[in-house]
Order: structure tokens, then sequence, then C-alpha cells
């Protein structure tokens, strides 16, 4: 194993580099946003097929949860300055391409290469901000993190509905990938000049075959997830999960290898002897199987069991938005003093806010938008308890050399979680509702959610008990 000597790092302007970094951070969760709204216009003007249109969606998760922890490598290696900038101005090309797509499979390719980008870009934040904010402060960093967060999903329904809507300039759905072209040259710019150099390892490499057999084994097990539905949930879907299993055991035997030959793995091994990142990143899987689920299964039953048109049904979030920035800025200060027991109380919260959700289908005959856009609130600020804070928490013990490695764990680890609950929470949806109704489904999901959400809080309570 290489011993590194961490370098001292610049952390004299670390409040401009934290706009920079959360600023990149902002234009990746508007893109996820923005793209779901201009769905289908997409799907009309580029005659696209439902599986083609499903594609464009599934492809940039496929890419980016499957390369995330390589991004997160090659920040430890290269520097999180050198290759921020790489992921940007990739990101950057990238959305340029998928603005000029002529037709479906040329923008699924744009957004394949799009997500893998994402996956360069997006690890360095976090890797960032572990590095420069070691001390008091640290709490803040993360809260401003969050807040991003929460405005990034507003600023995706607003800016989404507005673009396609206005038709900017005659560039129709174009807008909503152009829009991030300017932006992208702008945080590029910035982060060149601000951003500190952290030296490049001396004789350490990307460990290729252990790269390209993680890329193969999380592909087994997220493809099967997303397109699971499309098929039927054939046999050939679980066989393909399956190997997906066989696969990241033998990449994690890889890892082993390759350390003791004296190399660099892909994943820094200690960090899956420390206890308390290991019972975070299980705390992590289980919120995030509960975030896009949630929004998938609240948007279908107000389309097809309320009625509610597509424009208003996603105005209904917004509220939730601004109440997920609300907590997100409180619970980066409570943080500070009371440390991971503020995430448990924002699970509870999450929990109210599902219970608060039944409660008013189960009463009201047929609850308007604004009684469900209000009783989301709930939903929404313990959502940003829980999130903000998260990450900052489960990073806590890794140490800086080991930054990029622990952040790509952690990206990859909640996109799994998010496509795993898409696809399971989403099926149990589809099936009630197919069978019985769009409120029973609702219902369904919403007692799995919780359960997931109480299986986030107790790993956040044992972790609690190693970090104290």
């Amino acid at each position: 194993m290489h011993q590194i000597v961490s370098a001292p790092v610049d952390t004299s302007r670390r409040w401009w580099v934290l706009a920079t970094v959360v600023a990149a951070q902002f234009m990746f969760g508007v893109d996820a946003f923005i793209v779901n709204v201009a769905i289908p216009t997409i799907a009309t003007e580029l005659h696209a097929s439902a599986a083609q249109i499903e594609a464009v969606i599934a492809v940039y998760l496929i890419a980016y949860a499957t390369l995330v922890i390589t991004g997160g490598r090659l920040g430890d290696i290269y520097g999180t300055r050198n290759v921020f900038i790489a992921g940007v101005a990739g990101f950057t090309v990238t959305s340029l391409w998928c603005a000029l797509a002529l037709s479906g499979p040329e923008l699924i390719a744009a957004r394949l290469a799009q997500g893998a980008t994402a996956a360069l870009m997006v690890p360095q934040v976090l890797a960032t901000i572990h590095l420069l904010f070691a001390d008091a402060s640290r709490a803040r960093a993360f809260g401003i993190y969050g807040i991003v967060l929460g405005l990034a999903g507003a600023a995706g329904f607003l800016l989404g509905g507005i673009l396609v809507t206005s038709d900017l300039l005659g560039f129709g759905w174009r807008a909503v990938f152009f829009v991030n072209v300017p932006f992208g040259a702008i945080i590029m710019v910035a982060a060149w000049k601000i951003m500190p150099m952290v030296p490049r390892r001396a004789g350490t490499r990307l460990d290729i075959p252990g790269a390209i057999v993680l890329f193969l084994g999380l592909l087994c097990l997220i493809g099967p997830l997303l397109f699971g539905h499309d098929l039927h949930w054939l046999p050939l879907t679980w066989l393909v999960m399956a190997a997906g299993v066989g696969i990241v055991a033998a990449f994690l035997r890889l890892e082993r290898a390759v350390a003791r030959r004296g190399g660099m793995p892909l994943i820094d091994l200690i960090l899956l002897t420390d206890k308390a990142f290991m019972r975070g990143l299980a705390a992590v899987f289980f919120f995030f199987f509960a975030n896009l689920s949630f929004y998938l299964v609240m948007t279908m039953f107000m389309q097809k069991g309320m009625h509610i048109p597509p424009l208003q049904a996603g105005l209904v979030f917004l509220p939730l938005a601004l109440t997920f920035v609300i907590a997100s800025r409180h619970s980066g200060v409570r943080a500070k003093h009371r440390g991971t027991l503020v995430l448990i109380e924002g699970c509870a919260v999450q929990i109210a806010g599902l219970a608060a959700l039944v409660m008013a289908i189960e009463w009201i005959d047929m609850p308007s938008a604004t009684v469900l856009a209000l009783v989301l609130t709930i939903f929404g600020y313990g959502q940003g308890l829980v999130m903000a804070p998260l990450s900052s928490a489960v990073l806590s013990t890794v140490k800086p050399a080991s930054a990029g490695a622990g952040s790509g764990m952690y990206g990859t680890t909640a996109q799994i979680a998010n496509a795993a609950g898409v696809a399971a929470i989403g099926a149990v949806f589809f099936a009630i509702e197919a069978g019985q109704s769009a409120r029973l489904a609702l219902l369904a999901a919403c007692a799995l959610l919780a359960l997931s959400i109480i299986a986030c809080a107790a790993f956040l309570t044992w972790m609690r008990q190693v970090t104290g």
C-alpha cells in the first residue's frame, strides 16, 4: 500500500471555492429535474419511442452511478481541481451535444456521455468541501451544500416549464440543455483561477481492471432495476442481477489482490473497515431508496388518480422544495451541536409527513392541489433535515487522502438506492393501481417508504454508537 502524506491545502479562498463547486452541483441538480419536465416535448419533436424516452433518463443514471466511484478515485490520484475542471468541461460539451441531437438514438448517446462526465464532476464537490472545511465551519459549508440541493429541485421545476413553454429564441426543448453551456464555462474559469492545487500522487495510476469490473457489476445490478418493469420482470432480469452481485463480489477480491501487490485499488479498502462509514452508507441507501420513488408515485397519483394537469402537479412540489431549503439551513447549525441526532429527527418528520399525506387522502375524498402542497411541506422539511448534513456525517471519519473515494462510494450508493427505490416501490404502485386504484396504490407505497425511512433512522442510530 502507498503511504500518503497529505500536503497542506490552501484554504484562504475556500468560501469562493465553495461557491464554485456548489454552482456545479446546482447545475447537475437542475439538469435532472429540467429534463424530466421537457421529456414529453422531446418525444414529440424527435419522434422518439417510449423505450427511447425512458432510455434518455435511464442511461444517464446508469453512466453516472457506474462511473462515480472511478471519478472519485481519479480525483484522489490527479487532484480534485484537475478532475473537477475536466468534468465540468465534459458536462458542458455533452450538454451542447444533447441540445444539438437530431434523433432519439443520438440524444441517448449524448446523455450517456453526459452522465459519464457528471461522474467526474460531482464527486469532487463533496471531496473539495471535505478537504477545505475541517474546522468549525464544516457544518455551515455542508448546510450551504444542502440548501443548493433544494434550490436545484425548485429551479428545475420552474426553469424547465418556463424554457419549454416560452420557446426561448426558438430553441424549444433544446434550451434546457443549452442553458448549461454558459454556466459551465463560467464555472470552469472560476475553478481554474481559485481552486487550490492538490499535488498528484507520485507513482499512482487508476486501477483500470477494477474500474471495468465494477462498471460491469453495477451495470448488471442497476440496468435490470431500471428496465425490469418494461420487460415484465422476466427471469433473465433476475439472472442478470444475480450475476451483478457475483461480479461485485469478484471486484472486492480483485481490489484486495491489487492492494497486496502494492497498487492503488479503485476503492480505499480501509473504508470497508470503517464501521461508522459503512453504517452511514447503509443509512444513505435507505434514505435515497425513499427519495426519487416518493416523487414518482406522488406525480403518478396526482396525474392519474386526481387528474391534475402536469404543470400544476409540478407546482405542487414547489412549497416542498422551499421548506427543504429552510430545513437545510436549520440542520447545518443544529448538526454542529447535536450531530447525527438531527438526522434521526429528520427521519421522524418525514414519517410524520407521510402519515399526514395518508390522512389527507383517507379523510378528504378529493384533496385539492393546495392541500397536497401543504401536506408535502412536512415531508420536504424532514428531507432537508436529513439530506443536508447526511454527507458530512457519513464522510466525517474519512481521511482527506481518501476523500474522493469516499465521496464516490457515497454517490454510487445514493444512485443505486434511487434506482432500486423507483423500481421496487414503483412496481408495487403500478401493480396495485392496475388491480385496485391509484389511492390504494399510494397508501401501499407510503407504507414502504415509511419502512425505508425507519431503516435509515436505525442505521443512523447504529452509526451514532460509533461516532458519539
